[in-house]
């Protein structure tokens, strides 16, 4: 029996958009992370980019549950001393709602030199508009979340 792996030139790519509203955020990430990992294709090579591209669109109405929308803080830093700033999930979604579901699908990715090319096959939008009708893309159908 040989192993297979997968070649650059064979992976074919597709595009999917996924309407992240009424979703909860964690179960939306982790089914993203899949995608755009490739883990849902049988060419599936850990060490290669077999994945697909992801559209989220209503990023804006993703929920979360408990109390992470009070508890559950973003940081950032400059690498400045005393320049340490947090924003709570609140404060967050009234700023940019994108970053949040960009930074839930990053974290789920594996943490390698990869990770830094398959997160740029995410492309979140605030809104139900986004500007990739050119590439056709399909609805995702989502394992774990009902539609």
């Amino acid at each position: 029996m040989r192993t297979y792996n997968a070649a650059t030139g064979e992976i074919e790519r597709k595009w999917w958009v996924v309407d992240a509203a009424g979703k909860n955020l964690g179960r939306l990430a982790t089914e993203i992370a899949q995608v755009i990992r490739g883990k849902h294709k049988p060419q599936f090579t850990p060490n290669q980019d077999t994945g697909d591209f992801v559209i989220v669109v209503n990023a804006d109405k993703v929920v979360t549950t408990g109390n992470k929308s009070v508890e559950k803080h973003y940081y950032r830093h400059s690498r400045f001393f005393g320049s340490l700033k947090s924003r709570n999930f609140v404060e967050q979604m009234e700023h940019d709602p994108a970053f949040i579901l960009e930074d839930a699908v990053k974290g789920m990715l594996p943490k390698n030199k990869l990770s830094k090319t398959l997160i740029t096959k995410l492309k979140a939008y605030k809104g139900p508009n986004h500007p990739h009708s050119a590439q056709r893309p399909e609805a995702l159908n989502l394992k774990y979340l009902k539609q």
